[in-house]
């Protein structure tokens, strides 16, 4: 594209058209089936029937609780960052949020 301001010389200006991008395979290269597919269950479980626990225990073969730790190990990888950046970074804030929580109930039951 080519910008005229009067009074100046014709300026040529290149437009970068943004780009979202779907999750990406190369950065998926770092992570196994069951971490790809527990990323896609994260982005999507609301879909499921029933309680997610539940869809956790069919899916993957796991406890509710072994998902959870398995879940936190993996967003704390660069892999699943580099992977699903926009899920990784809901998924840690969100996990900040419930810590957050807990740790004012305990210090309020502290003081009581």
């Amino acid at each position: 594209m080519v910008v005229t301001v009067p009074g100046a010389q014709p300026t040529v200006v290149q437009v970068v058209e943004p780009q979202v991008e779907a999750p990406s395979e190369g950065a998926a290269a770092g992570l196994d089936d069951r971490e790809r597919e527990i990323l896609a269950f994260e982005r999507q479980w609301w879909k499921y029937a029933g309680a997610k626990e539940e869809a956790v225990r069919d899916l993957f073969g796991m406890s509710a609780t072994r998902y959870y730790q398995v879940l936190n190990t993996l967003i704390d990888s660069p892999a699943a960052l580099a992977h699903d950046p926009l899920l990784v970074k809901r998924l840690r804030r969100l996990r900040s949020t419930r810590q957050r929580a807990r740790s004012g109930h305990r210090l309020a039951d502290e003081k009581g």
